[in-house]
């Protein structure tokens, strides 16, 4: 076992030991506050270039299995935790956290103080990050190397992460629906809780054209999570746009959220270190009801602050708002079958209180289906 470090675009350096495959990774340091659920993290799209630091000290004990990744493989650049459990103890695990790392090469740190690391980054905000392992290299030279980093402001990432090709995903029991879902960094358990409910769910790239979309003749469209910055995300914007004008129902979260946000005409900007976890608070302004909810994102949508608001398709409203710092966390419009939260309804690792989401979906579609 080598020493590896953890080196800050800011200089800070903290010093740990090899875990995972060795070498060096470059991307974005965010931290991540869920106590369970790191296979779901690490196979998440929406980490794409992103280097997750687990603020649970204790990572790893029940192992890893095909069963519960989000998508085909490991997406986050680097992986640092505190203490990696030195036992596997479930009766699902296929091999431990470690070995599945080492064989998608994820460059990973462990013994370092990750706690240390979040309270810096709260104060300072996201910043690039470098993880060394097993390299003879000068703590100069490491720092030049991270301070190379491209930005998260700016990313276009959906390409590297969506389905090359459109797939079906059939639903569970009679077939009430049909929803295209646009794959942006799509994780399997939406589309499985979609099923669920009776829609058979069309997964198509995320440079689907609006008349692929129409030969479908969907009775909803979804927008799904995903990585990068929403800001360079202008033809899907555009497509949005098409569809809102066809009074298509839409149902967007996380990425598909600020996308949506952004077709109604808002602007979206860069949280100071995001929301990432399964345990942030939300309160629906409708009833006042506080949700616990998923959270994967580092932008968020600049809406007016008043709970209406107007737009070329009609009236809309804030629906829902992050308690922890008042983030917009949903949209609805008033004149058209179309919503949005920033969050993730279908929550692979819990909670589940955000599941009447899809069940809201539903209600959009069946009242354009039957009237």
């Amino acid at each position: 076992m080598s020493v590896a470090y953890f080196v800050l675009d800011d200089g800070r350096i903290f010093e740990g030991r090899s875990w995972g495959a060795v070498g060096k990774v470059f991307g974005e340091a965010v931290f991540q506050t869920g106590m369970t659920g790191y296979q779901e993290v690490l196979t998440d799209p929406s980490y794409h270039k992103q280097v997750v630091v687990m603020t649970a000290p204790h990572i790893g004990n029940t192992g890893f299995n095909h069963q519960d990744n989000e998508s085909s493989r490991i997406w986050v650049t680097g992986f640092a935790v505190r203490t990696p459990s030195t036992l596997t103890s479930n009766w699902r695990s296929e091999k431990d956290l470690e070995q599945a790392l080492i064989d998608q090469s994820v460059v990973g740190i462990q013994g370092i103080d990750t706690r240390a690391i979040t309270r810096h980054l709260r104060d300072r905000g996201s910043m690039r990050v470098g993880i060394f392992s097993g390299l003879e290299l000068s703590r100069e030279e490491m720092v030049i190397e991270v301070r190379k980093v491209e930005s998260m402001s700016g990313a276009f990432l959906v390409a590297d992460v969506s389905t090359p090709h459109a797939y079906v995903v059939p639903a569970v029991g009679v077939k009430k629906f049909v929803v295209a879902a646009l794959d942006l960094g799509i994780k399997s358990a939406t589309p499985r809780a979609l099923a669920a409910r009776g829609v058979e769910v069309h997964v198509l790239p995320f440079n689907a054209t609006i008349e692929e979309i129409n030969e479908l003749n969907p009775d909803g469209v979804f927008l799904s999570n995903g990585p990068g910055d929403p800001a360079t995300m202008n033809v899907i914007i555009d497509l949005v746009r098409e569809l809102l004008l066809q009074e298509v129902p839409i149902f967007g979260i996380c990425f598909g959220h600020q996308i949506f946000g952004r077709a109604l005409g808002f602007e979206t900007y860069k949280l100071a270190f995001g929301h990432r976890g399964i345990n942030q608070p939300v309160i629906d302004r409708s009833t006042g009801k506080v949700e616990i909810t998923s959270h994967n994102h580092g932008f968020a949508l600049k809406a007016p602050a008043d709970r209406e608001f107007s737009t070329v398709y009609g009236r809309g409203e804030v629906t829902h708002i992050s308690l922890n710092d008042g983030v917009i966390e949903g949209i609805r419009l008033l004149d058209r079958p179309a919503f949005s939260v920033q969050y993730h309804p279908e929550a692979a690792s819990g909670p589940h209180d955000a599941a009447y989401l899809f069940d809201s979906f539903l209600e959009l579609m069946s009242k354009k289906v039957h009237g």
